[in-house]
């Protein structure tokens, strides 16, 4: 089995910034992309941002210039740097991760269980 727990979120002002980690573990064989979603109360789940295990990048418009995504494929974690963080971005962020394991010729996607990241003055 594979287990994602996601760290760093809080409480910061508007115009702050915060750094968000994944930390993947278990029987891990190959991660390959890793992905950072959010949902708001009320709002549908979205896509914030993506990485490749080759470390393409792709972002929601809503982020781009803003967040920046990356991984440590050593460690088997992954990272979302954000800044100029605004109200609008306060929201419950999750990690996800397609992983193949080492007891499987095929992978699958796996999930954190989120940090709640609130941007309010």
């Amino acid at each position: 089995q594979v287990q994602l727990v996601e760290s760093g979120g809080g409480l910061v002002q508007p115009g702050g910034s915060l750094r968000l980690s994944c930390a993947a573990s278990g029987s891990i064989f190959e991660i390959y992309a890793m992905n950072w979603y959010r949902q708001a109360p009320g709002k549908q789940r979205e896509l914030v941002a993506t990485i490749t295990r080759g470390d393409s990048t792709n972002y929601a418009d809503s982020v781009k210039g803003r967040f920046t995504i990356s991984r440590d494929n050593a460690k088997n974690m992954a990272y979302l740097q954000m800044n100029s963080l605004k109200p609008e971005d306060t929201a419950v962020y999750c990690c996800n991760a397609i992983v193949r394991t080492t007891s499987s010729i095929t992978s699958r996607i796996y999930w954190g269980q989120g940090t709640q990241v609130t941007v309010s003055s």
